[in-house]
């Protein structure tokens, strides 16, 4: 009972904390380019992870058997993904973004379906209408300038980050990794840093940073709390609590998104954007409770 109540505490964080970081990264990106933040990000990450596994005596190359889990999450969710929020970032809301980059559940219903040959019940195809419709009120044209290109493009790349992760969930789904998540996660983020790096490089060039008291703090809080401590907190809460919990629990970090970006940066929040949300928001827990219940289904199936 009391390491289920650590685990809620620890999800109350990892909502608070990532729901804050965006507001915080909005800010970043005003002083650092994307890319190169993106990546230090990571690279900061990566250490701290590698200092917790080696303090926990788990510190050791990828298991073979794990290279392809390896690639799947440090070049796509992580390099690739990381590299669209940030972009996106720089000309969308910060609260638009969270919601944005938080469709992940309604990327992988299609996915499951179209690729894998999944079937899809009532409650699935239910969250999904309600999602996709969240989706289309945030473009409304009414409110939505189409002729705004860096607009449509950031926006693009929020809705894109999200399915790739929902490609990355997938491909987990259906490979088990050998080593703890934990162990390999500091080898993700090096992974994801570097390739960042070489990209900034090439497209950014050597950045011109004033250091300030204030962007080594966001930098921090990017790299230790909001990369290194809030992932581990999560892989403890998704072992510690029911997924469903875990999955729903996790809706809270585009609402805290949201919030902290009014208060801190003066973000209002349209009639649109309020609508949208709750779509979302209401497709997603429809799609996490129809899975809990069919998977428990599948379960009572199985010990009869």
């Amino acid at each position: 009972m009391k390491a289920e109540r650590q685990a809620y505490l620890l999800l109350a964080a990892v909502i608070l904390l990532w729901g804050a970081n965006w507001p915080i990264m909005k800010v970043g990106l005003q002083h650092t380019p994307p890319l190169w933040f993106a990546s230090a990000r990571l690279l900061l990450g990566s250490l701290c992870l590698f200092a917790l596994n080696g303090a926990k005596g788990w510190l050791s190359l990828p298991d073979r058997r794990d290279l392809p889990i390896l690639l799947s999450v440090g070049c796509l969710q992580l390099g690739l993904g990381l590299a669209f929020i940030h972009v996106g970032l720089t000309v969308v809301d910060a609260g638009r973004s969270a919601i944005l980059a938080y469709t992940t559940p309604l990327w992988v219903t299609p996915l499951a379906l179209f690729i894998l040959k999944e079937k899809i019940g009532i409650s699935k195809a239910l969250g999904l209408a309600l999602g996709l419709s969240g989706v289309a009120v945030l473009f409304n044209p009414a409110e939505f300038d189409f002729s705004d290109t860096g607009q449509l493009m950031g926006n693009g790349y929020l809705i894109a980050s999200a399915m790739l992760l929902a490609v990355v969930i997938s491909h987990i789904r259906h490979h088990p990794m050998v080593m703890h998540p934990l162990q390999l996660m500091p080898w993700q983020m090096l992974i994801g840093g570097v390739i960042l790096a070489v990209c900034a490089f090439y497209w950014e060039g050597i950045p011109r940073i004033e250091f300030s008291p204030a962007l080594i703090a966001i930098l921090a809080y990017n790299g230790v709390i909001a990369s290194a401590f809030c992932f581990w907190a999560y892989q403890t809460v998704m072992r510690a609590l029911p997924a469903i919990s875990t999955s729903l629990g996790s809706l809270g970090v585009p609402v805290a998104g949201i919030a902290f970006s009014a208060i801190a940066l003066g973000e209002t929040l349209s009639l649109s954007t309020l609508t949208g949300m709750t779509l979302i928001l209401s497709g997603v827990t429809v799609l996490v409770v129809g899975d809990y219940i069919w998977n428990k289904r599948q379960l009572a199936k199985n010990d009869q």
